[in-house]
């Protein structure tokens, strides 16, 4: 049973620098470095994933792109969006990729389905999906992850209150009318970022098994 630290970004953060935050973290870990999950939003940029196009993308006006190193397409990060990102030593976990992608899937899905709601994956195409009423899957939560040697980093892009607009700018997760909704459009009243980040992170702790979680704020 392995600690798990989570680290909470009280400030909004630009994307370039929590990117290479996370590889200066997964670069000089060892083994007996704690696994940590770093809670935060972004100031408004485009991400391009590792398999994405330059075609889908847009018009993506005044908000910067940027080419990162995650697995997966264009989308979009921003304000009222809540970043969980994965700093795992997949090595101790023993945990492939698909394993890794379905555990951060499922703490999503669990916490979802205690609101009465219905989520879903779909193994081609990763996130976390709910189905409006006219059975059309909407996609409330993106996920791309680099894995190496050390571990893993990046995670996944939940959609709380945030502007849905900026997606219209893109193919989402390079799929042309993808569909995107986010959990107020869901939940009324909207729980508080607090409550969703505790209960999202004791979902995941649960799933690694954690001995103990400690709490950190402003980052790193």
């Amino acid at each position: 049973m392995a600690k798990l630290i989570v680290r909470q970004f009280a400030e909004r953060q630009h994307y370039a620098d929590i990117w290479h935050r996370m590889q200066q973290f997964t670069a000089t870990r060892d083994e007996k470095t704690a696994d940590e999950l770093w809670l935060l939003e972004h100031h408004p940029v485009y991400t391009q994933g590792l398999a994405g196009k330059a075609e889908h993308v847009l018009c993506a006006g005044d908000v910067p792109v940027v080419q990162t190193d995650r697995g997966g397409q264009v989308t979009w990060h921003g304000p009222g969006q809540l970043m969980v990102y994965a700093l795992l030593d997949v090595r101790r976990l023993q945990w492939g990729a698909r394993t890794l992608v379905s555990a951060l899937e499922n703490m999503l899905i669990g916490w979802l389905y205690a609101q009465g709601l219905t989520a879903f994956a779909q193994r081609n195409a990763p996130g976390v999906y709910l189905c409006g009423k006219d059975n059309t899957a909407a996609k409330i939560a993106a996920l791309g992850l680099r894995i190496t040697k050390k571990g893993c980093y990046h995670g996944m892009a939940i959609n709380v209150s945030n502007d849905l607009a900026p997606f219209s700018a893109i193919n989402p997760c390079g799929v042309a009318g993808q569909r995107v909704t986010r959990l107020d459009q869901w939940l009324s009243p909207l729980p508080t970022r607090l409550v969703i980040e505790q209960s999202l992170v004791k979902q995941f702790a649960d799933v690694l098994h954690s001995s103990s979680v400690t709490w950190e704020t402003n980052g790193v």
